[in-house]
């Protein structure tokens, strides 16, 4: 992959900007835990000749094992193969800043643009679809992070990247606000940074509250269930059938969790090589469990394999 001086000083200027690396040394400690059975693929990804992508903030996989990066460049999306070849580029023009990404079970992408307020829901051929909250106006959404599709079609938004109020905002199926929960704060329900929503199998709500190193559970309602505390910066999360995997911040761990969010084993560092990270973001798990890390501080996303 070829580096323009141009997207060299981009990079640079976006990490620097949006990192929010914490001055508390505390925070960027490593969890303790056995060492999880995956190895860091080099060079996992290729790109054209020329052709240069954003610092890469979310990742999701289809069943085909097609992987989506949403990135930072003026190109936010970037589609690859299941061997990591570039297959499209588009989604230009629509986003402010970048930050979370999901696929539906339709293949449409949800996307949250942190810097715009807004979330949105894109066909599969890149059209949009439904704008949740207005562009460029903090409304009934504010710095929206992520984003969760329970079983019955209801979307949660974990929003509050950095400002006064962070919650979970709860819309039906349609788009219409069905009522929010949080609030900043340290105490059960409220959180620092709201930043992962996923919805388990249970249909429970678990939400990566960043900053106050927890992950808790809600009902469905915004009830309270119970929480889990970490070491480092619970960042981004994905539930699966048998495991649940937590990327861990400015710690640079990925970490796989049993279903009741206890550490199993974790891999990964702080730093710049390969299977280490200068932030790690978001990540997504592909059919043949090959895993995928968005890092927007290094740039690239990492893909592991089990050893």
């Amino acid at each position: 992959m070829k580096t323009t001086g141009f997207a060299l000083t981009l990079f640079l200027t976006l990490s620097s900007t949006f990192a929010q690396r914490p001055s508390d040394p505390a925070l960027m400690l490593p969890q303790n835990a056995p060492v999880l059975d995956y190895v860091a693929v080099p060079n996992g990804l290729t790109l054209p000749e020329g052709m240069t992508m954003g610092p890469a903030a979310s990742v999701a996989v289809d069943p085909r094992g097609h992987l989506f990066v949403f990135n930072r460049g003026p190109q936010a999306l970037v589609e690859f193969d299941e061997n990591g070849k570039f297959i499209r580029a588009f989604g230009e023009g629509i986003f402010t800043r970048a930050h979370g990404l999901r696929l539906d079970s339709q293949g449409n992408f949800w996307v949250t643009d942190v810097g715009a307020h807004t979330v949105m829901k894109l066909s599969p051929r890149g059209d949009v679809l439904l704008t949740l909250g207005t562009k460029g106006q903090p409304g009934v959404l504010n710095e929206p992070n992520d984003i969760a599709i329970g079983s019955g079609g209801d979307i949660f938004v974990a929003q509050g990247h950095g400002g006064p109020d962070p919650r979970v905002v709860k819309f039906d199926r349609t788009g219409k606000f069905i009522r929010s929960w949080g609030g900043k704060g340290t105490e059960p329900g409220k959180f620092q940074v709201a930043h992962s929503v996923v919805v388990d199998a249970k249909g429970l709500v678990w939400v990566a509250d960043r900053e106050n190193q927890r992950i808790q559970i809600f009902d469905a309602d915004g009830t309270f269930v119970r929480e889990m505390k970490y070491a480092g910066l619970p960042c981004g999360l994905h539930v699966g059938a048998e495991n649940i995997y937590m990327v861990n911040g400015f710690a640079g761990q990925l970490l796989q969790l049993d279903l009741n969010g206890n550490v199993r084993a974790a891999v990964g560092r702080s730093g710049n090589g390969v299977g280490q990270f200068g932030e790690a973001h978001y990540l997504a798990v592909g059919p043949k469990s090959e895993i995928y890390v968005a890092d927007p501080v290094n740039g690239p996303v990492q893909k592991f394999l089990k050893r």
